[in-house]
């Protein structure tokens, strides 16, 4: 018998991803079966929390946080995140955002999810709750304190009621070898707790029999030292519920389990179900209501450490410890058959049947019903039906049956009794509901209708509102909704007048009426209503739904045109092409109806796509001008629109121009002047000064020229002449508001415009003979027109106008002026009247002069400049006339220039250059003009004077331009600095200015001659150091011969950095000599040694001095020399050990030991450092001191003594290395040590003292070297254990070519402790190489500890192909180890375990390539082959391999094995070898057992065989195919007649029978024709037969037929008549049965027919639509 429960793995967590580690109850959470919950770190990597969406097809969200815990919600993505185990946080993974967040002020020790938006927390001390939804709740709530019972246990669950009133914290601890588990029970209404002992528990309801609410139980399980109880008790008993009585049930442990206890109990409120979990992977079933238990068994072999309930609380989801994610619920086709298994369990399976629907007790119910009615206990029956399982005896079958009960006196009848059952039970069916309401409505109690539907009691249906639709049309609209009855809700909607919510019922039930007819009908019936829906219809975002022309041609036809604008306006806002036809008609519809409304939208400009000439002909015709010129493109038409300037809103006229190409511009403007010009021309200005820059100013100005109106032209020129930058423009407008009389405008126009051409306008003006000549005069004066304008006026004698000019309007155009009356040859008194009268402060003077001046008239000014010079005016420029004045006059001009500071001295210096160039030069060094004092003094060799300016001025730049070497007078004036300015100069700075000059410019031989000028001449600058050391400098640099003079002569330069350069320079005896001069022993040394490069001189020269330092300066020349020897006494004479590490460096590789030593000794006498003493000890040990070494290390020192070993080592000084490592007992390098002194026994003692990989791997390559390989075993047992160094091990053993060693070294390492993987593994590939035969018993006893993907590449290699199928099957490689098998059959092919292996591959094609195999190399196996194959194999793809080779024949058992697949394939293979076999019986079964072939073409082939059998199948192939024709003829070929006469009676065709009848008759077989009439009794007319009987002489054999139909026919007569009476008798007593029942005043009048209430004698009938 099939179990009752379903058992699925839903996921592997090991399959992504997962470490085992991280599956366990602190790191893994499950809440519901939405989501898992896994925390995880890897090694080093961050930590992450991975989320697996169960429901989501296992989809994976992983998310880099690091938190000490983390729970999902049940079915949202929101997730809770523990840290530090107080801070709490919740976030929102959809919306990415942060939900609540708190710190708790204790440990929470753990925490879930009780309901769909709380989350419950237990602290060491308390309980809270935590509203994550709830704004207003911050911070979690406190519910309750922990007992003292739950002390030291660890917490495994938290519950809560659905109604939130009852807790229960569940935790367990070791106790006395057990767990025992500890519970707190608390009560939220009475604010207390209660301790109880228990390990799982969980909260429950359930509807007792009879009972009017649910039940609360509690529910809880234990196992103590006795036993194991599970119960189930009540909580908050309500007094109108029955008592439940307390339930106490033993749990079964297996013997096994004794360590075993609940760790997980969940409640189905599905089934009243409660599924127990254990530790050992147990699953317990009990029943909620008895505690019975149902079912148990192991479902994993791991602990199952989490579990939640289902989303639909019908089973129940957990997870283990191998990270199996594993589902379990109850199995609905199964349960029940498994509970009435057992008797005892009966009643159990029929609560459980009716209580969840479940299927199988149906019969146990329909027993149980009839037996009640059977019986009489009516009641009973009511009550079995009403709770049916899936209510599959609720049927209108047994509401009839109800019906026809007698009713008691004085009790309810059955059928009301069985209502008010269902009524409490739930809701009503279909039926159910039909035969309740219409007593209901009859009797006006449209109330409890209401209360019914509010309840859900009721199931609605189409008939239901029916019936309900006569009486209340809105409850009749809910019953069609609920119902679906889309048509008679659209129907009641358009009825009662909710047109409004049609449309958003049709897009939600997907429901699509007629809506053109029913908008027809509803503007019919409330045009506004009408049109709204008709909007609502045509906007729909999905598309309109209705035809917009016929919702507008039903506007029309109502001549309704206000709604219909209304309507379109809403449906064309979108503005479509497609839509061009409706905004045509829409506007035409208003144009002719109410032009207003037209006007209106188009000036909105809502539509782009209609009929526009239409609309503009419209327009005009309805007096909207601007809107038909808006719409017009016919030019003609705009022109005769356009001159009735009149009706026109000139603005609006304006804007219109805009829109014009220029031409048809120009034409309606050229228009407008025509038809009548002093009525358009204002307006045309106003267009033409707007487009001007459209239109262009000159085709305007010669448009309004054209009608001669000057007028015209100055208004348009008025309004653009501010604007334009046209010449041309500006011209005109001067030249009409001239002809206008408008100088006040001439006048601005010349004074402030940019843009005319001031030629034109000045000869314009000239020509115009103005009598206000100021525009002439504000021309010349803008552009410079000066001259002209003065010989224009001198030559008119408007002489006032000429003094006005520069008195009152520009004097500072005075030089022009007094310029333009000298070319006049005006009188000089009226000029200087003229200048007289001209205040000098606004005249430019220097412009002044050089004019007078151009002209020789410069005395002229001298009045004038005098005059300014009192007034105060300081300008330069008069100064510098006054100079040019005193220099032309030579009125004393060196003083003036000397004296006076305000001239120009650059103008001043040019006017001189030509005249004096000593008063030039004077001009210029006044200035400081440095490049015209250059010029002035070179050309006129003035060398005396530019020196010494030059070492006036100290200016570098200037000095650097004078020295240049492309200056042809640079040697003429460094001459005259050596020889005049330096000597008389007695400034220091202004001197180092000018030797730095010198410096710069490169000028060596000059420096060197001034430096002895200022040095060694006696001067103020002889004992300068500077001075003196640049003079060395320059010396060593220029003429090195001076140098060792000047060091001798001179003493203030500074030592130091004098030898420092000319050391530079090469000179290094002079730097001796300075150091030398000095004392300064040490750098003279450093001299000789550096630079001299002379070892011997500085060793005399240290010799000479005695100086500490400097014998060590010239032992580092001798170290650096390589005169070790000498170094070292140095050294030693120095008293330096110093430098320690480059004399230890160096003579060590000298080879100068013994030098060294004295080196070192001295040393130690002042230093104790690890070099010193680590080259000492190595010293002695390259001596091969060794007793002076060994005293050495038993002395005080601080020698690197390992570092010392290994150089020992390294340079081949065993036995000095074996006293260093001796020394700090560091065996693993003394052992290394003792292989090369080959003491091999030492060395492997050595060895196990250092335990060290590196020290194992030297000892055994030198044992295994020198052939010692007992010691080299002994190593190598050491190595191997470490899998790392086992593949090089055994690289070294092979390739000395010592494979029984190393076997054997194998085979010794595989009893240690620490024996892994690689060990078997090598030494498996290492037999397969050298000892092939035993391979196999080697893979047999260890192949669970190999490494089997390398063993397998190995027995490749070394063609062991036995070894190679045993590996791969082990290996779970299936479809290789069968592909080896047929590859080298000859070796490794055997057929059981072929058959066996084979059944297990993968890849299916495999199956077809043995199937292949066994047909060539093994035929006579193929049966038992395919028998294995069967299950597994395509049986058409096989028979097609068998029939391409034509060895059909092989598979003919297989083939009668697979028939009963009824493949077409196998049928036609079959069907063929049966033929040829000539096995009709067999033929005869396939034939008419399995129908997949081709009946026709077998039949053919059948047809023609030689045997009789054969061709009857073919009959009977016919016949089954219903080809009766056929069938009958090949029997009556063959003559079998019986088998004609079947397929007669089987066709039931009557042409067919009579035929076949008639044949019989024919051919004279009274005997067939008999059988005819009897076995084709129904389809035979009796005339038929009477006439053949009649016609044949057969009236004997026919009599039978006709005695039987006789008599049949009386009988059938006889039987209507009587039913015909009983109906008439039975519907006369229901009659009566209805009239006499009386109505009951409480109750409904259940069993009295239909009734309709007649007010005016006509029934009330549907009012909705139809047809929609």
């Amino acid at each position: 018998m099939a179990l009752p429960i379903k058992f699925t793995e839903l996921l592997q967590l090991s399959s992504i991803d997962i470490q085992p580690a991280s599956i366990g109850f602190n790191s893994c959470t499950l809440e519901s079966d939405s989501y898992v919950c896994i925390r995880q770190q890897v090694g080093d990597a961050s930590p992450e929390v991975i989320i697996v969406d169960l429901k989501n097809g296992n989809n994976i969200i992983r998310r880099p946080i690091k938190a000490d815990s983390a729970i999902m919600h049940f079915s949202k993505q929101i997730i809770a995140l523990k840290a530090q185990q107080r801070t709490l946080q919740i976030f929102d993974l959809g919306a990415k955002a942060k939900l609540k967040s708190t710190t708790m002020n204790e440990d929470v020790v753990f925490w879930k999810w009780f309901d769909d938006k709380s989350l419950g927390l237990v602290t060491d001390t308390a309980v809270y709750h935590w509203d994550i939804f709830d704004q207003s709740q911050a911070a979690p709530q406190k519910m309750f304190e922990r007992n003292a019972n739950l002390h030291g246990c660890q917490i495994i669950n938290y519950r809560v009621s659905n109604d939130g009133q009852w807790m229960v914290v569940v935790g367990i601890q070791q106790q006395q070898g057990r767990v025992v588990g500890a519970m707190q029970l608390y009560s939220k209404a009475r604010g207390i707790s209660q301790a109880i002992e228990g390990h799982a528990a969980a909260f429950g309801t359930i509807r007792l029999e009879g009972a009017p609410a649910d039940t609360k139980l509690f529910t809880f399980a234990v196992r103590t030292a006795t036993g194991a109880k599970l119960h189930i008790v009540e909580v908050d008993h309500q007094q109108s519920n029955p008592v439940f009585p307390k339930k106490q049930v033993d749990i079964y442990f297996p013997p096994e389990a004794t360590n075993d206890f609940p760790v997980a109990m969940q409640v189905s409120q599905k089934y009243n179900i409660v599924y127990m979990v254990t530790k050992y992977g147990f699953i317990h079933l009990y029943d909620l209501e008895s505690g019975t238990c149902i079912f148990m068994n192991r479902i994993s072999s791991e602990t199952i450490f989490v579990t939640a309930p289902d989303s639909e609380s019908s089973g129940i989801v957990g997870v283990n410890r191998k990270g199996q994610v594993l589902g379990l619920n109850v199995d609905e086709t199964t349960i029940i058959p498994y509970l009435l298994q057992n008797p005892a369990n009966g009643e159990l399976a029929y609560k459980l049947a009716s209580r969840a629907g479940l299927p199988g007790a149906d019969s146990l119910y329909q027993q149980r019903f009839e037996s009640l009615l059977s019986s009489g206990q009516y009641d009973q029956a009511a009550k079995t039906a009403a709770n049916s399982p899936r209510g599959f005896l609720r049927t209108p079958q047994t509401i009839e049956r109800f019906k026809q009960v007698q009713q008691q006196p004085g009790q309810l009848s059955i059928i009301l009794q069985y209502f008010g059952m269902l009524l409490d039970k739930g809701s009503l069916n279909k039926y159910e509901t039909l035969e309740l309401v219409r007593p209901v409505l009859a009797q006006n109690r449209k109330h409890l209708l209401e209360k019914w539907m509010k309840e859900n009691k009721l199931e609605c249906s189409e008939e239901l509102g029916d019936i309900v639709r006569v009486h209340d049309l809105s409850l009749a609209l809910e019953i069609y909704r609920a119902a679906g009855a889309s048509q008679k809700v659209v129907a009641a909607m358009a009825e009662s007048g909710n047109f409004e919510l049609i449309l958003p019922y049709c897009k939600e039930v997907g429901y699509s009426p007629d809506f053109n007819a029913l908008v027809q009908h509803i503007v019919r019936a409330n045009p506004e209503k009408g049109a709204e829906f008709a909007t609502a219809l045509a906007k729909d975002e999905n598309g309109p739904l209705i035809d917009l022309d016929r919702v507008v041609a039903i506007f029309q036809s109502q001549q309704m045109i206000q709604p219909a604008t209304a309507f379109l306006l809403d449906v064309l806002s979108a503005n479509k092409p497609e839509q061009g036809h409706l905004q045509t008609k829409l506007l035409e519809m208003n144009l002719l109806n109410a032009p207003q409304v037209a006007d209106a939208i188009l000036g909105n400009e809502m539509f782009s796509y209609y009929d526009k000439p239409r609309i503009a002909q419209l327009c005009e015709q309805a007096g909207l001008l601007t809107r038909a010129l808006e719409h017009n493109d016919d030019p003609a038409a705009i022109k005769r629109i356009i001159v009735k300037t009149d009706q026109l809103p000139e603005d609006w006229l304006i804007n219109y121009f805009g829109q014009l190409t220029v031409d048809l511009s120009f034409d309606c403007l050229d228009e407008m002047l025509k038809t009548d010009i002093r009525k358009t021309l204002p307006a045309v200005i106003r267009i033409a000064q707007k487009y001007s820059d459209l239109l262009g100013a000159s085709r305007i100005i010669d448009l309004l020229e054209k009608y001669r109106t000057a007028e015209g032209l100055y208004f348009f020129l008025g309004g653009v002449v501010n604007v334009s930058e046209d010449k041309d423009v500006h011209f005109k407008y001067i030249e009409a508001a001239t002809k206008m009389g408008q100088l006040d405008e001439v006048q601005r126009i010349c004074r402030d415009s940019n843009h005319y051409d001031p030629q034109r306008v000045v000869n314009f003006l000239k020509e115009a003979n103005l009598t206000e000549l100021l525009p002439l005069i504000t021309v010349c004066d803008r552009f410079n027109f000066v001259h002209d304008l003065i010989l224009y006026l001198y030559k008119h004698q408007h002489f006032s106008q000429i003094e006005l000019y520069i008195q009152s309007i520009n004097p500072s155009r005075a030089p022009a002026v007094i310029g333009g009356l000298l070319d006049v040859d005006c009188d000089e008194q009226i000029i200087r009247n003229l200048l007289s009268s001209v205040n000098p402060a606004s005249v430019p003077i220097d412009e002044l002069v050089e004019q007078v001046e151009s002209r020789n008239r410069l005395k002229l000014l001298l009045p004038f400049l005098e005059t300014a010079l009192a007034n105060g005016n300081q300008q330069p420029a008069v100064f510098n006339a006054f100079a040019k004045i005193s220099i032309d006059s030579n009125n004393n001009p060196e003083k003036f220039l000397r004296e006076n500071d305000q001239y120009d001295s650059l103008i001043v210096g040019k006017y001189c250059e030509k005249r004096d160039p000593n008063l030039a030069f004077i001009a210029y060094s006044k200035g400081q003009n440095d490049l015209e004092l250059i010029n002035i003094t070179n050309e006129n060799s003035m060398f005396k004077q530019q020196s010494r300016y030059l070492l006036e001025r100290a200016d570098p730049e200037l000095w650097s331009f004078v020295l240049n070497a492309n200056n042809m007078h640079r040697r003429s004036l460094a001459d005259q600095v050596i020889s005049t300015a330096v000597p008389e100069s007695q400034d220091p700075e202004k001197v180092t200015a000018a030797v730095r000059a010198f410096i710069e410019s490169d000028m060596p031989s000059e420096l060197i001659e001034l430096l002895e000028k200022i040095i060694l001449e006696p001067s103020p600058f002889s004992d300068n150091p500077s001075l003196q050391s640049l003079l060395i400098l320059t010396a060593a640099k220029a003429d090195r011969a001076r140098v060792m003079s000047y060091i001798q002569q001179l003493d203030a330069y500074a030592t130091d950095e004098i030898a420092q350069n000319i050391i530079e320079l090469g000179m290094y005896e002079e730097a001796f000599e300075i150091y030398k001069k000095v004392d300064n022993h040490v750098e003279a040394v450093n001299v000789l040694v550096d630079h001299v490069v002379s070892i011997d001189r500085s060793v005399e020269y240290a010799d000479s001095v005695d100086i500490p330092e400097v014998w060590s300066k010239v032992a580092k020349a001798q170290l650096d020399g390589l005169r070790v020897s000498d170094s070292i006494e140095s050294y030693i004479r120095a008293g330096d050990p110093s430098n320690y590490n480059e004399v230890i460096e160096i003579a060590t590789h000298a080879g100068k030991d013994e030098d060294l030593v004295k080196f070192l000794k001295m040393a130690r006498k002042t230093l104790r450092e690890v070099p010193i003493d680590t080259a000492l000890a190595f010293c002695y040990a390259r001596l091969n001191l060794l007793p002076e070494l060994e005293d050495f290390l038993r002395a005080t020192n601080v020698a690197d003594v390992e570092a010392s070993g290994d150089k020992a080592y390294e340079e081949g000084y065993h036995e000095a290395a074996k006293i260093f490592y001796s020394s700090i007992s560091n065996w693993a390098k003394l052992a290394t040590t003792l292989v090369h002194l080959e003491d091999y026994q030492a060395a492997v003692e050595c060895a196990r003292k250092a335990n060290s990989t590196k020290v194992w791997k030297q000892v055994n390559a030198a044992c295994v070297a020198k052939k010692e390989f007992r010691l080299a075993q002994i190593c190598g047992l050491n190595l191997i254990v470490h899998a790392e160094e086992l593949s090089d091990l055994v690289r070294d053993y092979e390739r000395n070519g010592y494979f029984d060693e190393l076997i054997s070294l194998l085979e010794a390492g595989l009893g240690l402790e620490r024996a892994h993987m690689g060990m078997f593994t090598e030494l498996g590939v290492a037999l397969s190489k050298y000892h092939p035969e035993k391979v196999m018993e080697h893979l047999r006893i260890f192949w669970s500890r190999i490494n089997i993907p390398k063993m397998i590449r190995a027995s490749e290699e070394a063609h062991l192909w036995p070894e190679l199928v045993f590996l791969y099957t082990h290996y779970d490689e299936f479809d290789n180890a069968c592909l080896a098998m047929m590859e080298r059959s000859a070796d490794a092919w055997e057929h059981q375990s072929f058959k066996d292996i084979v059944v297990k591959v993968a890849n299916l094609e495999i199956y077809y390539r043995a199937i292949n195999f066994y047909l060539q190399e093994q035929p006579t196996l193929l049966p038992d082959l395919m028998q294995a194959l069967t299950p597994r194999i395509d049986v058409n793809r096989v028979v097609k391999i068998f029939e391409k080779s034509d060895n059909i024949p092989l598979i003919k058992t297989f083939l009668l094995n697979v028939q009963p697949q009824n493949k077409r394939t196998v049928n036609h293979a079959i069907n063929d070898l049966l033929i040829e076999e000539e096995d009709y019986k067999t033929l005869r079964d396939s034939v008419e057992n399995f129908d997949n072939y081709d009946a026709t073409d077998l039949a053919q082939r059948l047809e023609k065989h030689e045997l009789v059998f054969f061709r009857q199948i073919a009959a009977n192939i016919w016949r089954k195919n219903k080809r009766w024709e056929k069938s009958i003829a090949l029997s009556k070929q063959d003559k079998l007649f019986k088998d004609a006469i079947e397929t007669a009676a089987i066709s039931g065709k009557t042409d067919v029978v009579e035929e076949l009848l008639r044949y019989f008759v024919d051919i004279g077989s009274r005997e067939c024709y008999v059988g005819m009439l009897y076995a084709c009794y129904d389809l035979i007319r009796p005339d038929v037969v009477l006439e053949v009987s009649w016609r044949s002489g057969l009236n004997d054999f026919t009599m039978p037929y006709m005695i039987n139909m006789l008599a049949q026919q009386t009988a059938t007569i006889e039987l209507l008549k009587k039913d015909n009476e009983e109906r008439k008798a039975r519907e006369a007593s229901v009659q009566k049965k209805e009239e006499d029942t009386p109505i009951m005043g409480s109750r409904l009048m259940l069993t009295q027919g239909p009734m309709q209430t007649q007010t005016n004698g006509i029934m009330p009938q549907a009012t909705g639509f139809r047809g929609f």
